[in-house]
């Protein structure tokens, strides 16, 4: 019985994979320019470590020197300046996430030798992101569309603009009372909390040098929805090893008409608009100081009006056994294994028990597994 239930469960994720095999299949052809360089590392921070928004920055002092990406990685390309000079500007960026929270966190530091922000419209020192959560590429502001002889660029501004890849500029810093970045779309809940939140040290006045430390969090959206609000959208959803599409650049004015540099992180210059300009960043594990050397975890899922169960494993480090506890007097040594409970109930304890070299680990869940077969009822009182 057991092995047709397993026969017919991995049938049924076949049939999706090849359903979602389709919808692929059916998506317009990507853009010739792909994200596909070896790219940056994103740093995990533990979930009892994650950064507190509030300008002290000592949260990340635990973020190795591996991880920030450097000034020497950028290139100006409005071509005033052949080659970096740090005693003009330098930069250093740390990006981070938490898994579990949808969230990009960013650490910026940067020297600049003239800061400008005295204006309270779009000309002032900015940090622009660009960030495509789900690689989908393509353009994602009015300026290129697609179909511009059938779609103006304001019609353009209010269905497509930030929809799939989301642009930021940031102000560093922004002039008092004034927003701290532009959300480039008309989806400005992006910039407000729970989505995104900052905090910025700096002790200089407009034109002078100095030394600005700044960190922030956004949430990048694989949809975010133009007219319709967050509850009418998709965040992109963050787990270890996930690639992103993700790329920054430092406008520097330094008074006077235009600017004295674009610093580009991405290749080419349209990456403000075109999400398949954007650089690779990897969503890494977390480093091995923040991590025990073996320990247990797992997940379920139900499967939809049986009183089947599928168990994963999803336990770290050198496992050599494994033995499930059900809660219903069973158990399994299987490292996956598909229950089937005899009895409707919503109050189930299930524990897996791990071991290994390096030791011992169990994970205990309190009543998340719960059953019920609504065709098929047990007379088990609840």
């Amino acid at each position: 019985m057991k092995n047709t239930i397993r026969q017919m469960f991995v049938a049924v994720l076949s049939i999706a994979a090849c359903a979602n095999a389709m919808a692929q299949y059916k998506q317009p052809a990507p853009s010739a320019i792909q994200v596909t360089e070896p790219g940056f590392k994103v740093f995990q921070f533990p979930k009892n470590q994650i950064p507190r928004i509030d300008g002290s920055f000592e949260d990340w002092d635990i973020v190795p020197e591996s991880y920030i990406v450097p000034m020497e990685e950028m290139w100006d390309d409005s071509r005033k300046h052949p080659e970096v000079d740090k005693s003009t500007l330098d930069i250093k960026v740390k990006v981070g996430w938490v898994e579990g929270l949808n969230r990009l966190y960013f650490y910026y530091e940067a020297y600049d030798n003239y800061w400008d922000f005295s204006e309270l419209d779009l000309r002032n020192d900015t940090f622009e992101i660009v960030v495509d959560g789900d690689l989908s590429g393509g353009p994602h502001v009015d300026e290129f569309r697609v179909n511009q002889e059938v779609m103006s660029k304001l019609d353009a501004f209010f269905t497509l603009q930030n929809v799939h890849a989301q642009n930021y500029h940031i102000f560093t810093p922004p002039t008092e009372g004034k927003s701290w970045t532009m959300a480039w779309g008309p989806q400005q809940w992006l910039k407000e909390l729970p989505y995104a939140n900052f905090a910025y040290d700096y002790n200089f006045k407009h034109g002078e040098a100095g030394t600005l430390k700044f960190e922030f969090y956004i949430t990048p959206f694989d949809y975010a929805s133009p007219d319709g609000g967050p509850k009418a959208s998709a965040e992109s959803e963050l787990y270890e090893g996930k690639k992103i599409g993700l790329a920054w650049a430092v406008i520097d004015y330094d008074g006077g008409r235009g600017n004295n540099g674009f610093w580009n992180l991405s290749k080419h210059h349209q990456m403000f608009g075109i999400a398949s300009m954007q650089r690779l960043f990897t969503l890494m594990p977390l480093e091995p100081q923040f991590r025990k050397p073996i320990e247990a975890a797992w997940s379920h899922t139900n499967i939809k009006d049986t009183r089947i169960v599928v168990f994963e494993d999803k336990s770290y480090g050198n496992i050599t056994s494994w033995k499930w506890d059900f809660g219903d007097g069973t158990t399994s040594t299987e490292q996956n294994p598909i229950h089937i409970y005899e009895n409707d109930n919503s109050r189930y304890t299930v524990t897996l028990f791990i071991s290994g070299p390096d030791g011992e680990s169990q994970c205990c869940k309190v009543w998340d597994v719960q059953v019920r077969d609504p065709k098929n009822p047990t007379k088990t009182p609840y």
